[in-house]
């Protein structure tokens, strides 16, 4: 099992292959919290653009693809939007994050090509692969679970959420489905420092669309860590609030297994401790590449608007496969 990382805003290459003993670098944890892969390695390893081009190049993907997995097309996934609506409107939800697997047909893949075009596309992101025995995962993640700076002992995290068209303009659907995510991060983050800041609400680009994002900084203690992001995940922005309440609902309504997408990577260096959400992503298979988009539903939104949205989110993988 081996993972090839390139971290937001910079032009390293990590890579680091599963090791019987060393440091545990990097963990991938599934949406439930059921799954989880660790890769211990005593470092990440720098690599150059041909050392990593040499690495992806050896592989040969055999892994089929899983024909039980439900593909909704277009009206099935309406259909499964309205019955979110009808849920949100009875129980008077926030919001509720519904998503869907898209599938796209493939003879062959270049894995070094297509991380080349993730990692060009998207310099503001984590974008990975993961290859694990059974398993091969990509993605370029816009999403910061948390930051911890190990040295000054400084936490950072993000409320993110809403989506639309760079050419769009933002709509009261959009400013409403963002507000419970930063509340509800606002409010976890009081139990653990009484040093918080917060930001204004911005813009943040993300190739082809925009979300709206507002930053938290606090000093917390490193030992209270592991407690702060299980209490944080799942956020609103991947979930919905109450948390448990929507996670049933989301099992009840999409009927398929999420795995690591919504789930989060924790990446450990010398100096950081960053955990990633996992979006913009795709599980690779032999013959199939299954993208996974979710949306942020609230009592205004259009099915119809959230069907594009999950396309124009899948597009961020795959309109850059490489074959």
């Amino acid at each position: 099992m081996e993972v090839f990382l390139r971290l937001p805003y910079t032009n390293v290459f990590l890579w680091a292959e599963n090791k019987s003993e060393g440091n545990k670098l990097v963990n991938f944890t599934s949406f439930d919290e059921q799954k989880s892969l660790d890769i211990f390695a005593e470092k990440l390893d720098v690599l150059n653009e041909s050392e990593l081009q040499n690495k992806l190049s050896n592989f040969t993907i055999n892994t089929d693809f899983i024909e039980e997995t439900e593909i909704p097309n277009h009206s099935e996934y309406l259909s499964k939007l309205e019955k979110a609506i009808k849920i949100i409107k009875e129980n008077n939800l926030p919001k509720l994050v519904i998503s869907r697997p898209i599938i796209k047909e493939i003879s062959s893949l270049d894995l070094a090509k297509t991380y080349h075009n993730l990692c060009e596309k998207y310099p503001n992101t984590l974008c990975y692969i993961l290859i694990a025995d059974e398993e091969i995962w990509m993605g370029a993640t816009p999403e910061i679970l948390g930051k911890y700076n190990k040295k000054l002992n400084t936490f950072f995290t993000m409320s993110l959420a809403g989506t639309l068209p760079l050419e769009e303009e933002w709509s009261e659907k959009e400013v409403e489905e963002q507000k419970p995510v930063t509340k509800y991060i606002s409010e976890i983050l009081k139990n653990y420092s009484s040093e918080i800041n917060q930001s204004e609400t911005y813009n943040h680009i993300s190739g082809n669309i925009k979300h709206l994002r507002t930053d938290f900084f606090a000093k917390i203690n490193e030992e209270k860590l592991e407690n702060l992001i299980s209490e944080l995940h799942p956020t609103p922005a991947v979930c919905g609030i109450p948390k448990d309440f929507c996670k049933e609902k989301i099992m009840e309504i999409e009927k398929y297994n999420r795995e690591f997408y919504a789930g989060y990577i924790k990446i450990e260096t010398e100096e950081d401790i960053y955990y990633f959400v996992n979006l913009r992503c795709a599980k690779v298979y032999k013959n199939k590449v299954m993208a996974i988009a979710g949306g942020g539903i609230t009592a205004l939104s259009s099915p119809e608007k959230e069907w594009k949205e999950t396309e124009l989110k899948s597009q961020a993988i795959l309109n850059n496969l490489a074959f």
